[in-house]
């Protein structure tokens, strides 16, 4: 496992992705009790909330109480997602960190459903958000790529449109007087599989091998923790997670859309071989049961049931 990085770094995604994605509204109090747990696992960065619609996005209504009841640790960002002008002043107004990017979406028809707007709109209001980064001094080192793998909506997308979304990201950062040193792939649709990372990947760092790679992987179809694994074999150290699985796209056209990748799955297998990560994955593992008992029904992880090796090595000397 020579060619694995020595450590990653895991960004939790549950408590914005996953309680977005509920059908019933999650009490604040148990929003805050759950990003509260995570806090004490060796998460250095957890989204919290997102700043959207609520008449698109109800479960996220509460985003400012929730963000203003949280006791936050030092170290620790706790994140907001914005996803248009007014939702990024929403977040700058409140005490969570906000993180400065380009995003474009891969797709027409889900950049329409996602964000309501068609890719070229929703880039003329990019131009509004990085003039408010620019003005605060605030720093923008990183393009998402939405839908970057595949889309229920259009289907298979050319890696040449990727590219060309990639390049997109690249000019309008500049424009705005900002370099990217990164750009992170995400798959709200669960198109991701190894082979179609090796190739996005393989072609990005043909045209730019000096951006960094970031993956943020849906588990939709089962294929969530394979692709990570291809992604760590090439040198991805950035990735997504969510506790317990927990979470989905509400705009993603799959019946019952998976989460991101799980935290604690992923954290087990990085840790088994030999990839340093950081978390503590027996309070994941408490955290994840937290979680399910937060929402009400069964989350999808594995290794919360399972246990780690660890302890099934004690029980079996015992």
């Amino acid at each position: 496992m020579s060619d694995l990085p020595k450590r990653v770094a895991i960004s939790e995604e549950g408590p914005r992705e996953g309680f977005q994605s509920e059908k019933k509204m999650i009490p604040v109090a148990d929003k805050v009790r759950l990003i509260e747990a995570l806090a004490d696992t060796g998460l250095g960065h957890i989204a919290c909330v997102s700043y959207v619609n609520p008449k698109r996005v109800p479960t996220m209504a509460d985003a400012e109480e929730v963000a203003s009841k949280i006791r936050q640790k030092p170290g620790i960002e706790y994140a907001a997602l914005w996803l248009n002008q007014q939702g990024l002043e929403r977040a700058l107004r409140g005490p969570l960190h906000v993180d400065g990017g380009v995003r474009v979406t891969a797709s027409d028809t889900f950049s329409r459903k996602n964000i309501g707007k068609s890719v070229a709109d929703a880039m003329v209001e990019q131009r509004m958000s990085l003039k408010t980064f620019k003005d605060r001094g605030m720093p923008v080192e990183w393009g998402i790529i939405l839908g970057a793998f595949g889309c229920n909506y259009e289907g298979e997308l050319s890696t040449e449109l990727i590219l060309q979304r990639v390049q997109l990201a690249l000019d309008e950062a500049e424009l705005a007087g900002f370099k990217l040193k990164g750009i992170k792939l995400t798959d709200a649709m669960g198109w991701a599989t190894p082979r179609s990372v090796e190739r996005l990947i393989g072609a990005i760092r043909n045209k730019w091998p000096e951006l960094e790679i970031g993956l943020h992987l849906h588990d939709t179809r089962g294929t969530g923790q394979a692709a990570a694994y291809a992604g760590l074999r090439l040198g991805v150290t950035k990735f997504d997670a969510s506790i317990a699985g927990l979470g989905g796209c509400p705009f993603a056209a799959t019946d019952g859309a998976a989460g991101n990748i799980c935290t604690e799955d992923f954290a087990f297998m990085c840790e088994e071989m030999g990839v340093e990560t950081g978390l503590d994955i027996d309070r994941l593992i408490e955290v994840a049961k937290l979680a399910e008992e937060v929402v009400g029904r069964p989350l999808p992880g594995h290794v919360m049931r399972g246990g780690t090796l660890t302890a099934a090595k004690q029980r079996a000397n015992a």
